[in-house]
């Protein structure tokens, strides 16, 4: 009796036992972050991640158990130091350098890092409120001229494609030769620090929640690593003597669905940080569906626009209305009598027009240049002036301060510091005087996205990009208040700007090879378009195959349908493109009135 009772009770606990054990294999893995072998492993309710020698060599995505990263760190670096002359220092590859890793807590732990070329720390944790992953590098040396420190992602599934604001929004195979082994400074050509990496079903994202305006970089692809993106953190100009860089967060997740899921996330947080929605625009800027660009000030294009168009929803950019043409005196933008003539006319037709101010150039033959010459924008590296001479073509600026100031006006144009107060001062005077003399309620500030680091970073304790933002909010002030347009669109430029001007990729003047294989997709619109309407660039004229492609090409971007024309022939007797153009326009107009 005994005996039967203790096979009883021997199955009864090796029942309960074998439950419990069921119970634990199917028990959810913890989050948070461990050390394993000199390694450290990532959990989120999202991914898992390990980290190798500071190498990310495996991210799977948890929904479907998709390895969507997977690198070995033999042979194979994730952390460097970059020079002058795109030198890129590797930390790993020495059998000197070593890789630390310390739990700091629950969510969070470090590679101390210390090699033959610096030393640094990566940090690397887990957010339980997004289940992002979060990678932080910080490197530092004893040798001077660091320019930035990176962070690299390789090993990617060959399966997912890039979609990245360049250029309004690219999805682009990361081999391929439009894009491979390039280099992409935010917010100048990177317009938002936002990387997807879109598979069938979908991938993950990298993006940067900066509030404090750090230049950063994007690397798609090495020469050595074409499936790999590099982040790279910069540090201010000068260079010259520094010796680290660092201080920028990383944020990474995986997904599931297209690339609008993970812009989503980053439209929001730019919603939250920047309160975009408290930004007031016109009432008419979204009645706005076709646009002419550089249009000449001729009253006749005005008419036969009127014959073909409402004029009220109709977008007038205007460069020649000022008694020096071209780029002749800026920022003197006096009107000559055709100028003041032609807005009259367009204003009392109803049209929205904009004259053309460069936000950040002026003549040295100007007589507020001598008094702001030693604050224009240097090269990071070699330290040159920026800007261009117009006399034979674009070329060289003078370093001569006397052959700088000759005669005549327009033969070289320099790039001011917009962090200068003076320097916004004295074109807010200039701006002011010339709209209220038109009449106007708008302002076309052009290349308002050339912001990027120079040697001469810090102006006044603001860079470049902060000194943009701060000449957008103060032209924008002006009088009444002033809409604002500008060339170029971007996270920071479209918080000032109603319409940003936006370009082909990097076909600014002329199309480049391959272009018209190029599917844009719609990233700066789902990004900006709330805020910042998109109308195109320049040689819109249509008529050649170059031509008409960048017509249609820029709609795809998301801009309005916009023209270049030279007389109101081009307007009566358009050309197979240009009509469409118009078409387009009226399809457009009468969808909004539904």
């Amino acid at each position: 009796m005994r005996r039967i009772k203790t096979t009883v009770l021997l199955l009864f606990f090796g029942l309960l036992l074998g439950h419990a054990g069921a119970l634990l294999a199917a028990a959810p893995v913890p989050l948070g972050v461990w050390i394993e072998e000199g390694r450290i492993r990532v959990e989120t309710a999202t991914l898992s991640a390990v980290f190798d020698r500071a190498l990310l060599v495996s991210l799977v995505r948890k929904s479907d158990n998709k390895e969507l990263i997977r690198a070995t760190s033999q042979n194979t670096q994730g952390v460097f130091l970059i020079y002058p002359g795109a030198e890129v220092v590797p930390f790993g590859n020495r059998s000197t350098d070593r890789f630390t890793p310390y739990r700091i807590n629950a969510r969070r732990a470090e590679f101390r890092i210390e090699g033959f070329d610096g030393d640094g720390v990566l940090s690397i944790a887990v957010d339980p409120l997004t289940n992002d992953l979060i990678v932080e590098l910080g490197l530092s040396t004893s040798r001077p001229g660091v320019r930035s420190c990176r962070w690299l992602l390789t090993g990617i599934d060959p399966e997912l494609e890039l979609v990245a604001p360049f250029f309004q929004g690219i999805k682009l195979p990361l081999e391929d030769p439009l894009i491979q082994n390039t280099y992409w400074n935010w917010p100048h050509r990177w317009e938002s620090p936002l990387a997807i990496l879109q598979g069938a079903r979908g991938g993950l994202w990298v993006h940067a929640e900066d509030t404090r305006f750090l230049y950063k970089s994007l690397q798609v692809g090495t020469s050595n690593s074409p499936r790999s993106l590099g982040f790279d953190t910069d540090a201010y100009g000068p260079i010259d003597n520094n010796l680290s860089a660092g201080g920028l967060a990383w944020r990474v997740n995986v997904y599931d669905g297209d690339w609008k899921v993970p812009a989503a996330r980053y439209k929001a947080w730019l919603n939250d940080a920047f309160g975009l929605s408290k930004l007031k625009r016109p009432a008419w800027m979204n009645d706005i569906v076709f646009s002419v660009v550089w249009c000449p000030p001729d009253v006749a294009i005005l008419d036969a626009l009127a014959r073909r168009i409402d004029p009220r929803l109709v977008l007038l950019h205007i460069s020649r209305f000022a008694v020096f043409q071209g780029y002749g005196n800026f920022p003197d933008f006096t009107p000559s009598e055709k100028g003041r003539a032609f807005f009259k006319k367009a204003l009392a037709m109803g049209f929205h027009i904009m004259p053309h101010f460069p936000a950040l150039d002026i003549d040295p033959v100007h007589p507020a240049y001598n008094s702001i010459r030693d604050f224009q924008y240097r090269e990071l590296e070699n330290k040159k002036l920026v800007g261009w001479t117009r006399i034979g073509g674009e070329g060289p600026l003078p370093e001569s301060h006397a052959d700088r100031i000759r005669p005549p006006a327009g033969s070289s144009i320099m790039r001011m510091h917009a962090g200068l107060s003076l320097w916004r001062s004295i074109l807010a005077e200039n701006i002011l005087k010339t709209v209220e003399d038109l009449g106007v309620d708008a302002a076309f500030l052009d290349v308002t996205m050339n912001t990027h680091n120079v040697a001469n970073c810090l102006v006044e304790n603001w860079t470049p990009t902060e000194g943009m933002a701060r000449l957008e909010e103060t032209i924008a002030d002006l009088g009444n208040g002033l809409v604002i347009g500008g060339e170029g669109r971007n996270e920071l430029t479209m918080q000032s700007q109603a319409f940003g001007q936006i370009h082909l990729f990097k076909s600014w003047q002329a199309n480049i090879p391959g272009l018209e294989r190029l599917k844009p997709v719609l990233l700066g619109e789902f990004l900006y378009g709330d805020w910042c309407r998109a109308f195109g660039y320049t040689k819109l004229s249509g008529g050649t195959p170059a031509d008409d492609l960048r017509l249609t090409m820029q709609m795809e971007q998301g801009s309005v349908p916009t023209i270049t024309v030279r007389s109101a022939q081009e307007i009566d007797e358009p050309n197979p493109a240009v009509k469409g153009m118009f078409d387009a326009a009226l399809k457009l107009a009468a969808s909004k009135k539904k």
